[in-house]
């Protein structure tokens, strides 16, 4: 087994405090640490904010005395994650860039090249934890969820596989977010008082909707109640999801009347249908399908109850597995559930994360 001195992780530092403090961590543990910034697509429409970031993870490098390095994954965001959002949106659904950027990115091109570069392991500051399964006579890595609950991301890590998880470490899983501001006050990184960033790296501060309207065009239709009257409009349906409340432009309203939030929408007929929360549940399914299906370790069985999330942040729910194929699985919820095609489901054992699956 190599000493940790001799035992090489490059971490990806984005510029914020939770990477920075991973990093400090891993050069306190006696690890060979490298900080690496990830070079992202950035539309040349917005203003270029990558330079700033990388300037904040180069103090940290050298406030930590660590080798740092630019590693340009452009071209595979933008096809992994960008062209991959604006074309599930143009179809009417509602993609993740996170969990693409995950995938293709984070822990695929980025992790193929630090092992070029003689990685033992990669790391970021992602809040999940990697823990092997000492019980099993074959190797097996488990993916858990973050110990703080209200940040934990191991919703987005669903894509990962065992030949991955082998090679990665996330330092602050095991702890708060209220400890990882205290250690970067602590190792007096330059991050430490920095605001957590928001949505994607490459488009800041701007709405969703005036990103993708320079990818697809403005389409005005209406916005449909649950008794078919017309009481608004929007300006193309591809820019809404279901579950959606802002951003909707309603004209026939009343003094006190409650918000609508969009139950559907209808790409073809470009027709956004909402209710009112109380309706909301017209809108709901108990049974949820999915495709592009990735099982962390070993298939789940049919008929076995587990745990899932159909969003982010939302309290684990009791399903069931009616049905499961390389392809598809169809899940049973004991609650009704409002689910925005395109968006990830994934289930988990416990705080284990089992895998999951994109909602059809």
């Amino acid at each position: 087994m190599k000493k940790l001195s001799n035992t090489k992780v490059i971490v990806g530092l984005s510029g914020g405090v939770d990477s920075s403090v991973s990093a400090a961590l891993l050069k306190k543990q006696g690890y060979n640490v490298v900080g690496a910034f990830i070079k992202v697509w950035q539309p040349n429409f917005l203003p270029c904010n990558w330079p700033a970031e990388r300037r904040d993870a180069i103090r940290v490098a050298a406030h930590l005395d660590i080798p740092f390095v630019t590693i340009d994954l452009a071209k595979e965001y933008k096809k992994g994650v960008v062209d991959y959002m604006i074309s599930e949106y143009k179809a009417g659904r509602t993609p993740n860039p996170d969990v693409m950027c995950n995938k293709y990115v984070k822990f695929d091109a980025f992790l193929k090249q630090a092992k070029k570069m003689g990685a033992d392991f990669v790391a970021t500051g992602h809040y999940a934890q990697v823990q092997e399964n000492k019980k099993s006579k074959k190797q097996e890595i488990k993916l858990l969820a973050g110990v703080d609950s209200e940040k934990d991301q191991s919703y987005f890590l669903w894509t990962l596989t065992q030949s991955q998880l082998k090679y990665i470490k996330f330092p602050v899983g095991g702890i708060k977010k209220s400890e990882v501001r205290s250690l970067a006050k602590k190792f007096k990184l330059p991050t430490a008082n920095k605001k957590d960033s928001q949505g994607l790296c490459f488009v800041g501060k701007i709405e969703m909707k005036d990103f993708l309207s320079n990818y697809l065009k403005l389409k005005p239709g209406k916005i449909i109640n649950t008794k078919g009257e017309t009481v608004g409009q929007h300006d193309g349906a591809w820019y809404y999801t279901v579950g959606q409340r802002h951003g909707l432009t309603i004209t026939r309203k009343k003094s006190g009347d409650k918000p609508y939030y969009v139950v559907k929408k209808d790409i073809k007929k470009n027709v956004l249908n909402v209710a009112r929360r109380a309706k909301l549940m017209e809108g709901k399914s108990k049974i949820v399908k999915l495709d592009n299906i990735n099982w962390i370790k070993d298939t789940p069985l049919v008929k076995k109850k587990y745990l899932g999330r159909v969003r982010y942040r939302q309290s684990l729910q009791s399903c069931t597995i009616k049905s499961i194929s390389k392809k598809t699985v169809t899940l049973e919820f004991t609650q009704p559930q409002l689910v925005a095609s395109g968006q990830s489901c994934v289930l988990y054992t416990g705080n284990t994360c089992i895998g999951g699956g994109i909602i059809k």
